[in-house]
């Protein structure tokens, strides 16, 4: 469950700059950093022919990248780079396969004296490992290879390496390849490391996640490793990188478990920039490209005012952003910059309630929306648990959401601010909606939910029949995104549920729904937030409360 704190973190897929800050204090890094210092050259760009020296950022990903925990354990058990086009990715990917193979990177002792408080040793029997789903992928990283060790070379001379097109030898064991097969023939290698190429291009269609899952399977078992290079994905087509990076937004917003992490390194231009101001595309790229002192700033923004350029590919490649799928109802660049996640939301203060309730298939969200200003912010979102299960309608026993949790929230709620309203569906949650909670907290509404009618109602809201009512809040929720005419705390599972909803075109206009009626992405909390923002205009149109007749009063 997530809840309202002051201190509740920016959603991990709105940062910009996603390394941890800072240097780790035990790492293996200072020993690949001096091998590329005194082995390898540059074999092209600004530096070519001169000894290899990695830019800050670089410097700083293999330092994490080598880090070890007290017991002498990596840190992190995958790495991915997602990197704008002309970052580099391929020099970097070739130094470290010849850093894997050659140098002393792996732990020998702890010594306090020596930087990283570690001394390293060489891997033994080396399979480095370059991968991807066709040969044309792989070729810039070995091309990098061959480039940075090639025949005379010192590092060839010193580690007895026998060079070739698409296969380094080492005598008398060792091996550094590239590999195009399929997951099939890829399973059983014993990997020491692996280079997971442009893995943007790995999808379903050509067998990509399978052969991912065979290569981490193969390095897995022999304590081994793989980093992943790529480009911003196309959205929802399955890649591998795609599938990664929501795995570390996973592991960042708190929904995994152990120790062991992905070290993810992006970095994302402000979702604030708007490709058609010249002033704001050139600062947003030179903050994208702020490591990578070869990049063309100028080459780059006639590249994208081409008139053959494609916006999206243009957001995609130079900007790294993931740009939203056909028919998302929400862009996420707009949608990010209405992030305020230091905004507290104090006891006290006047708000609108919105809840959508489900006890098995789908999560459980409560919405508060601040009436002063607008402000949306999560109370909670639950998700079914393994430690709580019911049997269902077909006497199958399933997980459910922990009832007793989502009422006490509701509680508290209640206790720690002013709510003007609070509307509920009432599905699945009718006993609640209908009865429960207007029993402990009608007298201290302003608002009803149905203030008239036959069956007047103080908080049950039936979106079964008010689909016109809600297809209305959800087509003016959209425009004020866009317009970002109000603000939201940047809740990790707020923002997943808003990017996870799809536009539907219904009879009274376009409202949101989910990619398909049995797809695992939830947007009850996004379906909320809608309901939140039009609860609190309902409340600021209110007419002025007089003496109550009945229990009910009227808008």
């Amino acid at each position: 469950m997530t809840s309202v704190s002051a201190g509740n973190p920016l959603a991990a897929a709105d940062r910009l700059i996603t390394l941890p800050e800072g240097l780790p204090s035990l790492t293996l890094g200072w020993e690949a950093l001096k091998f590329a210092r005194d082995y390898l050259k540059h074999p092209n760009g600004i530096r070519a022919r001169q000894w290899w020296k990695y830019t800050p950022e670089q410097a700083r990903f293999i330092l994490w990248w080598y880090a070890l925990d007290e017991d002498g354990q990596w840190l992190f058990y995958h790495g991915a780079r997602r990197l704008s086009k002309g970052s580099g990715k391929s020099p970097f990917a070739g130094s470290l396969a010849l850093i894997e193979f050659c140098a002393p990177v792996r732990l020998y002792d702890f010594d306090p004296k020596l930087p990283g408080g570690c001394k390293g040793r060489r891997v033994d029997m080396p399979l480095v490992q370059i991968a991807a789903t066709s040969e044309k992928q792989t070729a810039n990283t070995m091309r990098q290879v061959r480039a940075m060790a090639p025949k005379g070379s010192r590092i060839v001379h010193d580690f007895q390496l026998d060079p070739g097109r698409t296969r380094y030898n080492m005598m008398p064991e060792g091996t550094l390849e590239t590999i195009t097969s399929s997951a099939a023939s890829a399973e059983g290698a014993e990997s020491t490391f692996i280079v997971a190429d442009e893995t943007e291009h790995w999808l379903p269609a050509n067998g990509g996640p399978e052969l991912a899952s065979t290569l981490i399977d193969n390095a897995t078992k022999s304590g081994s490793r793989m980093i992943e290079t790529a480009n911003a994905p196309k959205p929802d087509k399955g890649s591998v990188i795609e599938d990664t990076y929501k795995a570390w937004c996973d592991q960042e917003n708190g929904k995994t478990r152990g120790d062991r992490r992905i070290l993810f390194d992006a970095r994302i231009a402000p979702p604030t920039t708007v490709l058609e101001d010249p002033a704001a595309l050139r600062a947003a790229l030179e903050f994208v490209y702020a490591d990578c002192p070869w990049a063309n700033i100028d080459a780059m923004m006639t590249r994208i005012y081409s008139p053959k350029a494609k916006a999206d590919d243009s957001k995609r490649k130079y900007l790294n952003w993931p740009t939203a799928p056909a028919g998302a109802w929400a862009n996420r660049q707009q949608w990010n910059r209405l992030a305020r996640p230091n905004i507290q939301v104090e006891p006290g203060e006047r708000i609108a309630l919105f809840f959508d309730g489900s006890k098995s298939r789908d999560t459980t969200a409560l919405m508060g929306c601040r009436i002063e200003d607008g402000h949306v912010f999560t109370i909670g979102v639950w998700a079914p648990g393994n430690s709580h299960k019911a049997i269902d309608e077909q006497g199958e026993e399933v997980s459910i959401v922990d009832v007793d949790a989502v009422d006490a929230k509701v509680d508290w709620a209640m206790d720690t601010y002013d709510v003007a309203a609070f509307f509920a569906d009432v599905r699945e949650w009718e006993g609640f909606t209908k009865v429960t909670w207007p029993q402990r907290y009608r007298d201290r509404l302003e608002v009803w939910a149905v203030p008239a009618g036959k069956v007047q109602e103080p908080i049950a809201w039936d979106m079964r029949s008010k689909d016109y009512d809600f297809t209305m809040a959800a087509e003016l929720v959209e425009a004020e995104i866009r317009e970002g005419a109000f603000t939201h705390d940047g809740n990790p599972d707020l923002t997943e549920h808003v990017f996870n909803a799809f536009r539907r075109d219904g009879r009274w206009g376009i409202s949101v729904q989910k990619e398909s009626p049995n797809s695992p992405r939830k947007i009850d909390a996004c379906v909320c937030m809608i309901g939140a923002r039009m609860v609190r205009r309902i409340v600021l149109s209110a007419k002025p409360k007089e003496t109550r007749t009945g229990d009910a009063f009227f808008l």
